[in-house]
């Protein structure tokens, strides 16, 4: 990004009403002189549970590039595909602000830069394939990503749940009342998560989803941090505890909701909370 962006990493300036608003940013060559739009994203977690150290700490925006041809070359790159870091890849492109690593993003506000990406580069409108729940027949399916809803991950009062002062949450479990300490995902979590599950699949070891994510969120229990006692937990925690865990964690997670209206072509089901589902199209449109 050019150097008259500098002035501007924290937000919006004064009297900018919307933050998804663009700009642009201006881009020298020694024969060119043209601007590539830039936009603010409202953040899911409206940067209050970064440490204080984190650029977005308390920052309720971040400020994108739209995407260009080189960003096309990122997401084409059969080699940063097999690496599966071409998203990545692609974010640290498009993040003005050069000291912000996709690595350190929660997963909501990760993914809630995506989709501003994919809006700005092909549009709202998202065609895939997807299968019906109730008969299960594959068909296409169009979407307006523009339909979304930011949740911040605030509405918890159906559980026991406390925040503490370094950004993280104490959950008490019902069953064997321990106080259980979780902090959210990162990107960088969520990517060793997934590289976890391709290689147990690979060596045909079984799946162990819950447990492995247990792992990763739970920062103590009683206040103990050692991982070999969290571990333990893990493996001995009632369902009903695990259960509890799991949905807790959904409700203090901020997130970009995305749930659509659908209707099946072939059986007539209908639901207005499906999930839009991230296939090979998100960023890869047949057009």
């Amino acid at each position: 990004m050019s150097r008259n962006n500098s002035d501007r990493m924290s937000g919006p300036p004064p009297g900018n009403k919307s933050p998804a608003s663009t700009r642009a940013a201006t881009v020298d060559n020694s024969s060119l002189n043209f601007s590539v739009p830039t936009e603010f994203v409202d953040l899911p977690s409206e940067g209050r549970l970064y440490p204080d150290d984190h650029p977005l700490y308390g920052e309720p925006h971040i400020e994108i590039r739209h995407m260009t041809a080189k960003e096309e070359d990122i997401l084409s790159s059969q080699t940063l595909l097999k690496k599966g870091v071409a998203l990545d890849r692609l974010l640290t492109n498009l993040i003005v602000n050069k000291q912000i690593s996709p690595d350190s993003l929660y997963v909501g506000d990760k993914n809630a830069i995506l989709v501003a990406a994919r809006i700005s580069g092909y549009g709202a409108e998202y065609k895939t394939r997807m299968i019906c729940p109730s008969c299960f027949t594959n068909q296409e399916v169009d979407f307006d990503l523009n339909e979304k809803q930011i949740y911040k991950g605030d509405n918890y009062n159906d559980f026991d749940i406390s925040k503490t002062g370094s950004g993280t949450f104490i959950i008490k479990l019902p069953v064997t009342t321990i106080d259980i300490e979780v902090r959210l995902l990162t990107g960088k979590q969520e990517s060793h998560l997934a590289k976890l599950a391709i290689k147990k699949k690979k060596q045909k070891l079984p799946e162990s989803t819950t447990t492995d994510q247990f792992k990763a969120i739970i920062v103590s229990a009683n206040g103990n941090k050692e991982h070999s006692n969290i571990a333990a937990l893990i493996n001995h925690m009632p369902a009903k505890d695990a259960r509890y865990l799991r949905r807790a964690y959904e409700c203090i997670s901020p997130k970009l909701d995305l749930r659509q209206a659908f209707e099946c072509e072939a059986c007539g089901f209908e639901t207005e909370g499906l999930e839009v589902p991230f296939t090979t199209d998100f960023f890869w449109p047949k057009q």
